[in-house]
């Protein structure tokens, strides 16, 4: 009973853990990562040019940011669920939607002007925000209580 308690206490402790990172990523995303987009969308973007940026840098930045997020999202849905299969479908997704995004990404800055910033604004955001992990929990959740009833 005590080490179920403890695994259960473990487990959560090391979620919180978790989530504080996710956290602590995006306070300090102007210190982290190179992003000249993080105050382009603070301000009247809608009428701005797009600001001048080095793209193999903010590439690199991109996927180095999608990549940490990603890893500390499918531990947390490794420590929700504790599933190998879904853990790996988890990865899988996380995989192709982030090629997908920044093929987007790019092709959004490269091939295209600032009248479609909007577009560009939710790529982004996609990218650098853990958005994927507040679908796939509830998603992953009722797919399990399908899958038990």
């Amino acid at each position: 009973m005590q080490l179920r308690n403890l695994n259960k206490t473990l487990r959560f402790s090391v979620l919180a853990v978790l989530v504080l990172l996710l956290i602590a990523i995006r306070a300090f995303e102007h210190r982290i990562f190179y992003d000249p987009f993080l105050d382009y969308f603070k301000n009247d973007y809608l009428n701005l040019p797009f600001p001048p940026y080095d793209g193999l840098a903010l590439l690199g930045s991109m996927l180095l940011r999608y990549l940490i997020n990603s890893v500390i999202s499918v531990a947390i849905i490794y420590l929700v669920f504790t599933d190998a299969s879904l853990i790996k479908l988890t990865i899988v997704l996380y995989a192709v939607l982030g090629l997908l995004l920044l093929l987007a990404l790019f092709g959004l800055l490269c091939f295209s002007d600032s009248q479609s910033n909007f577009a560009l604004f939710y790529v982004r955001r996609l990218l650098i925000q853990p958005l994927f992990l507040l679908l796939f929990l509830p998603a992953f959740y009722f797919q399990k209580i399908k899958e038990a009833s």
